[in-house]
């Protein structure tokens, strides 16, 4: 059966756990928690997990690794469950276990999320990731392109590149190549490459045969996940992000003008110290104005060592209520957006469940006949509890 492997946090999480998952194919007593600390609540779950998997499993070896086994290393090794932390920068080495070397390949499934990057050269003021990650590293385009190989043999039908900084590729690989040769190398030298997805993209470092790619590759799927942060230039620059409200609109415009069909994701953060009540209404009319539909909302909490948490906060309550409302007119703006889809043919994507995407991550419910992996052409009918029908 192998170790138990619990996730926790952003799709880099899950690509590691998946490289995990299969090194310790063998390691029937083992569990694993691969962690979080993006903000205090996610290592408040982290906690909660380490918890609930030593009550679940009393007698197993219970092993930490992630972001917090890096910024919470003393305060996790100290928890009774914990029997020991793995770092996070050697979690894919098979030494690190206690297992033979040899790479094994992850199980069969129907997206694949591909690491290209880890770590962060960046210092936003609200973030500890680069303390749990490290710097910047680039995968050479051969390994990328040899481990998308094994898992499309295994069954993949749809690839996810994925890393802490993924628009940051490449600047420490010889000649500093930009995202987008790696991406055009992957749909070059691998045809049988039906379906390409990025994770969250820092949208001022997208470079111009990205762009391209974006605006007129078939096979790129038209979504992209905006690292935008916030929509109020203030709070913008009190973050020490490299872009303006401006700048995320005008690139949400220009890829709209190329590619009608694509839908925009974007990381929100509610409640950022100094934040004014006109500031939040920046953040809430950014979302309609892109077209934000798949929203990933973060509340504000402050990290112990980010200058963020010496500014002055803003009060709990008014975080949680801010929250809110970001999700509501993100939720508002989604249906809408899936209403426009309804009668609109899609080639979607079949997973376990009887669920599945289309190419712009519009959830459908599919029904038990197609088998995950499948690529089948769906006209919806309706929505029904958030999917179409």
């Amino acid at each position: 059966m192998g170790a138990q492997v619990i996730t926790l946090g952003c799709r880099l999480n899950i690509a590691e756990s998946e490289e995990i998952r299969s090194l310790l194919a063998r390691e029937d007593d083992l569990v694993v928690i691969n962690s979080c600390a993006v903000t205090s609540e996610a290592v408040r779950h982290t906690r909660q997990a380490i918890r609930r998997a030593r009550r679940d499993h009393p007698e197993a070896r219970l092993l930490v690794t992630g972001c917090a086994a890096e910024t919470e290393r003393e305060a996790l090794a100290a928890m009774p469950e914990v029997d020991g932390l793995v770092p996070n920068a050697e979690k894919r080495d098979p030494r690190r276990w206690n297992v033979a070397p040899e790479r094994v390949l992850a199980p069969e499934h129907t997206r694949a999320f591909i690491e290209i990057q880890n770590g962060c050269d960046h210092s936003c003021t609200f973030c500890i990731i680069p303390q749990g990650r490290g710097t910047s590293r680039s995968r050479p385009i051969d390994a990328v392109v040899a481990d998308i190989e094994r898992h499309l043999d295994r069954g993949a039908a749809e690839i996810v590149l994925t890393g802490v900084d993924v628009t940051s590729w490449g600047h420490d690989l010889p000649d500093t190549p930009p995202l987008g040769a790696l991406v055009q190398a992957i749909l070059d030298r691998l045809p049988q490459v039906r379906r390409l997805r990025l994770s969250s993209v820092d949208g001022i470092e997208l470079d111009g045969l990205l762009l391209d790619l974006l605006a007129h590759e078939p096979r790129m799927m038209p979504h992209v996940h905006l690292s935008l942060q916030h929509g109020d230039d203030l709070i913008l620059k009190r973050m020490k992000r490299r872009h303006l409200r401006h700048d995320a609109l005008n690139l949400a415009e220009w890829l709209k003008a190329r590619r009608p069909e694509i839908a925009f994701g974007a990381d929100l953060i509610a409640g950022f110290p100094t934040e004014s009540g006109e500031a939040h209404a920046a953040n809430l009319s950014i979302i309609p104005e892109i077209g934000i539909v798949h929203g990933h909302i973060f509340p504000f909490s402050p990290r112990h060592g980010t200058p963020a948490a010496r500014m002055p906060q803003v009060d709990k309550p008014t975080i949680k209520q801010r929250a809110k409302a970001l999700r509501g007119e993100v939720a508002r703006v989604r249906r809408e957006w899936l209403q426009s889809r309804v009668g609109v043919a899609q080639d979607v994507l079949v997973e376990k469940g009887g669920v599945g995407h289309a190419p712009d991550f519009a959830p459908f419910r599919v029904g038990d006949a197609p088998s995950p992996g499948d690529v089948i052409r769906i006209t919806p009918e309706g929505i029904e509890e958030g999917m179409l029908v």
